[in-house]
């Protein structure tokens, strides 16, 4: 009966309206034209007015209150730690995203023609891979970045890219999925991965690995299909290898580089390149930590530390030039003190709880986004190891939006289904 009544709230056009603007939303994270913010814009505006009168959108967000929850533990904290530091407004820039996507969240809380969002966000996959072999291939940049935000760019373009392709992997996998469709996403499976390949991140592409294999294993307990599994399994390692081998040894060469910088790095001496720099970055945030553990330096106040300290002496001037730690839990603990870490921890803690529990539910629908849902935290568990994840605008509005919109989704079904 509820089902039906939601059904009832929304006209066809509105529906499809909402789902071609759901399905455009990665692009308009991966681009710096300014026409990104109209499917937003409107999304927002949408998202306002089912919160206000749809009951079952209401409804929707309360089944799943564990991953609202904590969305509204990092507004709340950030705001919290930029009152107590006095730091002014620019800092309420990240929260306010997080609250703009926990509106947009709303849409999910209709049902939308979900074959048309993910067809939507493999043929972003397939667009913005086709982007970075033009950048690589065609004018010689050795890291391609894609349409937003230059070569410092290109660690989030890989933690987008390889984030759709496991979307598109749970497409490829479901048996819902019609054969064309198939095809679709596993291309963007292929451009998904390579682009990310063709900027030379190596965080987020190590990162994929272990997530890409637990999807799998997933499948193949739920389904029983295990030699399918590790025919894909196998298929994909072989082409992702023949393809790293094949990029005249760069990506090889930056891979074979981590073990000499680190046996090598020397805080006093020695802390040129990308990961004795890191490593340095590291051990400043870490003594920042030690030093404020209660409340820490305030957001978006490494940099200034980091001056601060290559000014005493304490740290290398190799790592002048940062911002942030390239780790998002050292950052959470250098800026927020322990309450900062542990808010960092319960934004993946409790999304991750709310769809592991689903990730077995007999029915597909229900199932496919819960798997999504807990497969893009995995990847930014991981790719938080090595990069502040929620310091960049793009990989962070991308997780908050899917996160959301798949809690939303979840909701929605299992109320729909209880109804």
């Amino acid at each position: 009966m509820e089902y039906r009544h939601v059904q009832a709230a929304l006209k066809q056009w509105q529906l499809w309206s909402l789902s071609v603007l759901v399905a455009l939303m990665p692009l308009s994270f991966s681009t710096d034209q300014h026409i990104k913010v109209l499917p937003t814009a409107l999304l927002f505006l949408a998202g306002l007015g089912l919160l206000a009168r749809d009951r079952q959108t209401r409804r929707s967000y309360r089944a799943a209150w564990l991953v609202v929850a904590a969305a509204l533990l990092m507004v709340g904290f950030v705001f919290f730690n930029v009152l107590a530091h006095r730091l002014g407004w620019r800092p309420v820039d990240r929260p306010a995203h997080i609250l703009l996507y926990l509106v947009i969240a709303a849409a999910f809380s209709q049902p939308l023609r979900m074959r048309l969002v993910w067809a939507g966000f493999s043929l972003t996959a397939i667009v913005l891979g086709a982007v970075c072999m033009v950048q690589h291939h065609v004018f010689d940049i050795d890291r391609a970045y894609g349409l937003n935000g230059g070569v410092s760019a290109s660690i989030q373009l890989a933690t987008i890219l390889l984030g759709l392709s496991l979307a598109a992997l749970m497409q490829v996998l479901s048996p819902r999925t019609g054969v064309r469709e198939k095809a679709l996403h596993a291309l963007a499976m292929a451009f998904g991965m390579y682009g990310a390949l063709l900027t030379q991140s190596r965080g987020p592409l190590l990162a994929y690995v272990p997530v890409f294999m637990l999807l799998l294993l997933l499948h193949a307990w739920r389904s029983g299909h295990w030699r399918s599994s590790l025919l894909l399994a196998l298929v994909v390692s072989t082409v992702a290898g023949v393809a790293t081998f094949g990029m005249r040894d760069e990506m090889v060469t930056r891979f074979e580089a981590i073990a000499p910088e680190v046996t090598t790095f020397d805080h006093h001496d020695d802390a040129r390149g990308a990961i004795r720099e890191r490593l340095e970055m590291w051990r400043t945030a870490g003594r920042a930590f030690v030093a404020h553990p209660f409340i820490g330096i305030g957001i978006n106040q490494f940099d200034d530390y980091v001056h601060a300290e290559i000014a005493a002496g304490r740290s290398n001037s190799a790592i002048g030039g940062y911002n942030q730690p390239h780790n998002e839990y050292l950052e959470a603990a250098a800026t927020g003190g322990v309450p900062g870490l542990l808010v960092l921890l319960l934004v993946f803690a409790l999304p991750l709880r709310y769809f592991s529990r689903h990730v077995f539910d007999p029915d597909e629908a229900v199932a496919l986004p819960a798997s999504v849902g807990m497969a893009l935290i995995g990847l930014y568990v991981l790719c938080a190891l090595t990069d502040s994840v929620f310091y960049r605008v793009m990989t962070q509005s991308f997780y908050f939006f899917l996160v959301l919109g798949m809690a939303v989704q979840v909701g929605r079904l299992r109320r729909s289904r209880s109804g």
